[in-house]
């Protein structure tokens, strides 16, 4: 008999090959024909199967055995090119194989015509009758055979009847989900989008904190407490239709060896642990702290104190796992190879020093226009600066590796400004430090004279260019509230002009009134307590969007608001810390929303020009006309990237998703820029692109949540 159904939602259901076992009546099989949905017998074998990378041609998935009989006989195969097969049942079909019948494709069989992918989930589906035999993948009809069916014997007629299914022990290593047997047939289907199997993976986009070498290793710097610092990661829990899962279980993080998948331990007693979390401000030993999946997703922050050069120059990996007793392959994520250095702290100056300004009272008041600012000081949302524009590729590139987008500047003329899709490439600019180790914000944050204009040392400007946005965001807390709007435009000049990205620009102008709105948000919102009802924090925080973005007729669906809450990383109710979360991600959308050219796109709802606050995966799906088909070339759609917050110099751009030339898809940030050199609606030119035919859209729920 086949397992109980697996509870949907739940972690159970799984089997590894070598313990599967399933009874097989064939006399549900007699008088089925030709295998109609409308009547007569037959039956369905319906699972989820999962091979390993080492799953090689030729191999056996799936005995079957008659009752008393001791040969194993192919039912499911690979093929010598690796493609699915399946073989007509004993003692009910005469084309069944026989001992001497090897290789399995000589003998009659049912065959997939694609290879069959490995360390990847595939649905099968076979319907058997006594006549036909049925192969579905992923809920397709892939191949069929009209069969002879051997008489029914009267005699011994239970011991006739009865096959049995077992699993591989020895060769292959695999895995199988929720298999059943049933009595119907055309329920393929239905099996096949009722109840998916998960799979554990990184989201690579996400990582932070982290320099790739030219080899594709990483870097990570750790050792000692005063040295190591932070880097993020983020794990994903899907489905095998790629939609994330919301079950209850737990993740942890541990360190391993590359080469053997050993834990690391500690090489003393009184030696930290090896892979350490940052928990509510406090460090603890990562096996100790594993999180919770929250909407498909968990987030970790981490540091290394075990050096590769105290493990004889080892490389590791990041292992991820659930805390279930049976690990499983596809229930685990390890990270690319990683190299753990030493890196010493920096000496930095204590403070800013005073130098005359190299900018004239007219440039700053020219920029503090630029950026939206009135005569208060304050940021003014109704007029924040830039017109959308896209640099050509050859004067700006834009690097996107694995969805991680960042800038390379090159200088140019005004004549060369203008709207083109911008070129990937595979350099890294951002990359994060620790709390730890991050830029000196206790100095003498003192305002600046008339004469003079307090600025930094190039020391700290460096090193704000070279933190992460973690890091930088401690620095821009600290130096906001105590220096005024004059000394920020001076650093984000410096900034700007010593990374070679204006795009810093903005976030560092931005950042006092983004603070002090946000402070006073919260204290709204929690009514001067630790944490706020979600339900009541949304009234005030749909206003506030709605205010800052001008946007008098179009709030947020339920939809954003439930993105909204992923990034907070709330349930039920928020924190501080959570709201800053989604405060420091909601500003600037709210912000670049309140420039007239996208105001006026994201005004317009016939049709959607701006979808909602979508994530990358559901931009992606909605340019799919199936799991295996996109649209047509060239349809688009427009979305602000949920991974990029203040101050990250992306944050609040606009990113176009689109079915590129090459039949895939790719994601592309929309640049802002100082000059209007070109004029004429965003739409017009956008379709002006020759990637960018037609806008796509995505099916949401029309409902909107108004002031």
């Amino acid at each position: 008999m086949a397992p109980a159904p697996a509870e949907p939602g739940g972690m159970d259901g799984y089997l590894g090959l070598r313990d599967v076992l399933v009874d097989l009546d064939l006399g549900a099989a007699r008088g089925g024909g030709d295998g109609g949905t409308g009547g007569g017998g037959g039956f369905t074998v319906c699972f989820w199967l999962y091979l390993s990378g080492s799953a090689g041609p030729s191999s056996v998935i799936l005995h079957q055995i008659t009752a008393g009989g001791d040969n194993k006989l192919p039912f499911l195969a690979l093929s010598e090119g690796n493609k699915l097969l399946l073989l007509p049942l004993l003692r009910l079909h005469k084309e069944a194989p026989g001992t001497s019948s090897y290789p399995w494709t000589d003998t009659t069989n049912i065959s997939d015509a694609n290879e069959c992918p490995l360390e990847k989930w595939i649905h099968i589906g076979c319907e058997v009758t006594e006549n036909v035999m049925r192969l579905h993948i992923d809920g397709d009809l892939v191949a069929d055979a009209h069969l002879c069916s051997i008489p029914s014997e009267p005699a011994n007629q239970d011991d006739a009847y009865q096959i049995c299914l077992v699993g591989n022990s020895d060769k292959v290593e695999g895995y199988v989900y929720n298999i059943q047997v049933l009595s119907m047939l055309g329920t393929v289907h239905e099996q096949y989008t009722e109840n998916p199997p998960s799979k554990l993976s990184i989201e690579y986009s996400c990582c932070d904190g982290i320099e790739v070498g030219d080899d594709g290793i990483w870097c990570i710097v750790g050792g000692k407490a005063s040295c190591r610092r932070n880097f993020i990661m983020e794990v994903v829990l899907t489905n095998a239709f790629g939609e994330p899962v919301n079950k209850d279980t737990q993740i942890v993080a541990s360190l391993v060896y590359a080469d053997n998948g050993a834990v690391v331990e500690k090489s003393r007693d009184d030696a930290e642990p090896p892979l350490l979390i940052a928990f509510e401000g406090l460090e603890y030993p990562a096996k100790s702290r594993p999180l919770p999946i929250l909407r498909g997703r968990a987030l970790f922050k981490l540091k290394i104190s075990q050096l590769s050069s105290k493990c004889d120059n080892k490389l590791f990996h990041i292992y991820f796992s659930t805390l279930h007793a049976q690990k499983y392959p596809f229930l685990e994520a390890s990270s690319k190879p990683v190299c753990c250095i030493s890196r010493g702290r920096p000496n930095r100056p204590m403070g800013p020093r005073k130098r005359t300004s190299s900018a004239t009272v007219g440039e700053i008041q020219s920029v503090n226009n630029h950026q939206g600012f009135g005569r208060d000081g304050k940021v003014n949302a109704c007029s924040q600066s830039h017109d959308l524009v896209c640099l050509h590729p050859s004067k700006f590139l834009k690097v996107e590796v694995d969805g991680i987008e960042t800038h390379k500047m090159v200088p140019q003329s005004e004549q060369d400004r203008k709207m083109v899709l911008e070129t990937p490439s595979v350099t890294r600019t951002d990359s994060t430090a620790s709390d730890s180790d991050s830029i000196d914000g206790g100095s003498s944050w003192s305002g600046s004279d008339r004469d003079e204009v307090e600025t930094f040392s190039d020391a700290m400007v460096f090193r704000y260019c070279l933190e992460g946005t973690c890091e930088r965001s401690t620095f821009l807390k600290d130096a906001a509230s105590s220096i005024n709007v004059d000394d920020l435009i001076a650093l984000a000049n410096q900034v700007s002009l010593y990374s070679g990205c204006s795009h810093h620009r903005n976030q560092i102008i931005i950042s006092k009134q983004l603070l002090e709105e946000g402070a006073d948000t919260w204290s709204i919102i929690s009514k001067n307590k630790e944490r706020a009802l979600w339900s009541s924090a949304v009234p005030e925080i749909v206003a506030k969007f709605m205010d800052i973005s001008r946007s008098a007729n179009r709030g947020l669906s339920e939809q954003d608001l439930e993105v909204l809450r992923g990034i907070a990383g709330c349930v039920d109710d928020l924190g501080r810390g959570e709201f800053d979360r989604l405060w420091y991600w909601l500003y600037l959308v709210a912000a670049s929303l309140s420039k007239d050219k996208i105001n006026n796109l994201w005004a317009r709802t016939e049709p959607v020009w701006i979808e909602g606050f979508i994530t990358k995966v559901e931009a992606e799906n909605a340019l799919r006309s199936s799991r295996e088909l996109l649209r047509k070339l060239g349809t688009f759609i427009l979305r602000f990237p949920t991974t990029r917050s203040w101050p990250h110099p992306d944050a609040g751009s606009l990113v176009v998703t689109y079915v590129g030339s090459d039949n895939s898809i790719h994601h592309r940030l929309l640049s802002l820029d100082f000059s209007a050199a070109r004029a004429g609606s965003l739409q017009d030119l956008l379709l002006q692109e020759p990637e960018l035919l037609q806008l796509g859209r995505v099916d949401r729920l029309p409902t909107a949540m108004g002031n």
